[in-house]
Order: C-alpha cells, then sequence, then structure tokens
C-alpha cells in the first residue's frame, strides 16, 4: 500500500513539475502602437515602437498578459502636435500607458483587460490575433477608444479652430519570444 502511495505522490510531482516546465515566458521591448484619429484640418497617425510586453505561455494560453507604452515615444513627425498630444493625456504626470489582461488564447478571439491612459483605468475588450511560429509569439490587435473615456480633452490649436475628434484607433502589434 507504501508504495502505491509513493507512486502516486511521484506521478503528481512529476506531472507538475512538466506543468511548471512547459510554461514559456515570452516578452519584447519593441512592440509597435499606432493611435490614429481626425481632426477638422486632416488625419493624423503617432506612432512608437518602443512599448514593452510580457506574459506566460502554457498550452494554448498566454498569462499575465502586461504591455507597458511610454507616453512621450508616441511620435508622428510633427513636434507642435506631438507636445499637444503629451500635454493633452499629462504624459509628465503619466508617463506610462499600460495594458494587463489575465489570459489570451492564441488563435483568434477577444481579449479582456484593464487599460491605464492618464489617472483612469478602464475595462476593456478588442478583437486579437495571436499566431505561434516556433517559440514565436505574433500578437495584433485593433480596437477604437473614446479619448474623453479616460478624462482626456481632445487636443485642440490655433485659438481652438483646428480641433481633434474624440475617437481615436490604437493598433498594437507584438512580436514576442
Amino acid at each position: 500500500m507504501k508504495k502505491a502511495v509513493n507512486f502516486k505522490m511521484m506521478l503528481l510531482a512529476f506531472g507538475l513539475f512538466a506543468g511548471l516546465v512547459s510554461a514559456q515566458k515570452i516578452s519584447s521591448n519593441n512592440v509597435k502602437t499606432t493611435v490614429s484619429g481626425t481632426s477638422t484640418l486632416h488625419d493624423w497617425t503617432m506612432t512608437s515602437t518602443a512599448g514593452t510586453f510580457s506574459g506566460t505561455v502554457s498550452g494554448n494560453t498566454i498569462t499575465d498578459v502586461k504591455y507597458v507604452l511610454g507616453s512621450k515615444t508616441l511620435k508622428s513627425g510633427k513636434g507642435p502636435m506631438d507636445n499637444n498630444a503629451y500635454k493633452a493625456i499629462q504624459a509628465d504626470k503619466f508617463p506610462s500607458i499600460t495594458f494587463t489582461a489575465t489570459s489570451v488564447n492564441i488563435g483568434k478571439g477577444t481579449i479582456t483587460g484593464k487599460l491605464t491612459v492618464t489617472n483612469v483605468t478602464k475595462t476593456v475588450e478588442f478583437p486579437v490575433a495571436v499566431a505561434k511560429n516556433g517559440n514565436s509569439y505574433t500578437i495584433n490587435g485593433t480596437e477604437s477608444i473614446k479619448m474623453s473615456d479616460y478624462g482626456i480633452t481632445p487636443p485642440s490649436f490655433m485659438m481652438n479652430t483646428v480641433k481633434t475628434g474624440d475617437d481615436i484607433k490604437v493598433t498594437v502589434n507584438v512580436v514576442a519570444q
């Protein structure tokens, strides 16, 4: 009887160890993020490749998802526009935009998590595509949000003659290993 209990304990321990060994930590330090919107003058786009991503892969799921973007890494190529954007999102006071999620499945689906911009955190849900290629994972997602939902007054300039629209589209492209 004692040998049977010991054998079961060894199997359980092996199963737990195998589960821990198969978990793969993944990360990326060059996540591409694009934010685009409209204004009364022209459409605009800001891009960053300085975002970071981390997670843990186990089976068909990535858990402990974390994405961080430095607010001032978003660039339009137009200094005055960048400065207006940084002022609107209070980039000096809130230098990071973050997204965290418990998990996302590999394949096409939806991810639900917490997006923090300025000092406002909201639960968001958006479509993503997660593909595995060897030990590399590609994650692509796009969602539209309202700046005002995060306490941001859409920027305006030239004595309010040019106004930015409230709706913006955020696209995130991750390749993590």
